[in-house]
């Protein structure tokens, strides 16, 4: 879909005489979007389709071409999950959840049953098993490489009671031991730190430049801006040398579970 998509964006953009650059000036885009939109690499978010619709007079025919939306997912977050099914390397860092990759099942289900207004069980257990597709990219034991930098936040605070969040820690503990993920934990002791505005996934590809994903309440971003990536990947970097290596990251974490509860 994405290729014959993208060659129908690249014909109007050439009919209607626009180099790339114009064409994302007028789109309000940045020109690397429209690049990787025509290549085929990305789909556009609903909100990008209506301005290219409108600064090629094309209708509404770029928004109707869109894939049939799947209502477990999130508007703002379909073009980043496009994005990590894609990556070769992701960057995780959580500020108040465990990232969604690395969710399990019992996690996944008390954070998907806080949500207002409410969901029926049937619709939240629906939400659930498309999180936890996510996590299929983990199939592979090599690609994609994932690191999670996570705020020591996440393991505090006892999302779906201290059996569930046991069982979560230690599912992490075990991707790290069996070298499936790396893990190190900003301990809370730092104080502030470059990351504390919101959770930012950071991707690397093989065939396109890399991209960011910031989130926050309601909403979420996808960045391509080779500038503000750079700039988000400096404060990731930043954070990331704050926090305690892997061995010392995995140790907090046995014994939070412990404090849950779990027992060896």
């Amino acid at each position: 879909m994405g290729s014959i998509y993208g060659d129908w964006l690249k014909e109007r953009r050439v009919a209607a005489g626009l180099t790339q650059q114009e064409l994302a000036d007028v789109a309000i885009m940045t020109r690397s979007h429209i690049s990787h939109i025509e290549a085929g690499r990305r789909i556009p978010s609903k909100d990008d389709a209506r301005r290219l619709d409108r600064a090629l007079n094309t209708g509404n025919v770029l928004s109707s071409f869109l894939p049939q939306d799947d209502d477990t997912i999130a508007d703002y977050f379909e073009p980043a999950r496009q994005l990590e099914q894609q990556a070769t390397a992701i960057r995780e860092f959580a500020l108040s959840f465990v990232p969604g990759i690395l969710q399990t099942n019992r996690y996944a289900s008390a954070v998907l049953g806080t949500t207002y207004p409410p969901r029926s069980d049937e619709e939240r257990d629906r939400h659930v098993v498309t999180r936890l597709e996510r996590a299929n990219i983990l199939a592979d034991p090599v690609t994609p490489v994932v690191w999670a930098l996570l705020d020591e936040a996440v393991l505090r605070r006892p999302v779906g009671g201290p059996e569930v969040m046991a069982e979560q820690i230690l599912h992490i503990v075990h991707l790290a031991e069996i070298k499936r993920v790396r893990v190190h934990v900003l301990p809370l002791a730092l104080g502030v730190h470059p990351l504390m505005q919101s959770m930012l996934t950071l991707m690397w590809f093989e065939d396109q430049p890399p991209a960011a994903y910031s989130e926050g309440l309601s909403v979420g971003k996808v960045h391509d801006s080779p500038a503000v990536v750079e700039r988000l990947q400096g404060a990731y970097d930043l954070a990331l040398g704050d926090a305690l290596p892997l061995k010392e990251s995995l140790t907090l974490m046995r014994a939070t579970a412990k404090e849950y509860g779990h027992h060896d």
